[in-house]
């Protein structure tokens, strides 16, 4: 029976080449995280996207009352309003639309979700 000798250059080749590997895997595991990372802020910004057209809808042709009634002011103040509440709604689970946009993105790069 014949056995296989491993010559120190062997070993170190195998060494280096094991080393690699593990780089690699340790590359492309920070690279998913970075995909995800951004696929999560992104489906959370469509979400407050989609939120703040729905509430800027809601305050369509009512005029406010108090010093901004009715005036291009109020328009400023109400579209900065509906901003930050679309904003608000959608870091605190919204309508649930953004998990699905983000398995969508996801499932686009070919990342795993787990």
């Amino acid at each position: 029976m014949a056995t296989a000798v491993a010559t120190p250059a062997a070993a170190a080749a195998l060494s280096q080449s094991i080393g690699s590997i593990e780089s690699s895997q340790a590359a492309q595991a920070q690279a998913a995280l970075k995909v995800k990372g951004k696929a999560k802020a992104a489906a959370e910004q469509f979400e407050a996207m989609f939120l703040n057209t729905m509430f800027q809808q809601m305050f369509t042709n009512i005029d406010g009352d108090g010093p901004f009634g009715g005036s291009g002011a109020l328009k400023v103040w109400r579209s900065l309003l509906t901003d930050q509440y679309a904003k608000t709604f959608a870091q605190s689970g919204g309508l649930g639309i953004a998990p699905h946009v983000y398995d969508a993105l996801l499932k686009q790069q070919g990342v795993n979700a787990l």
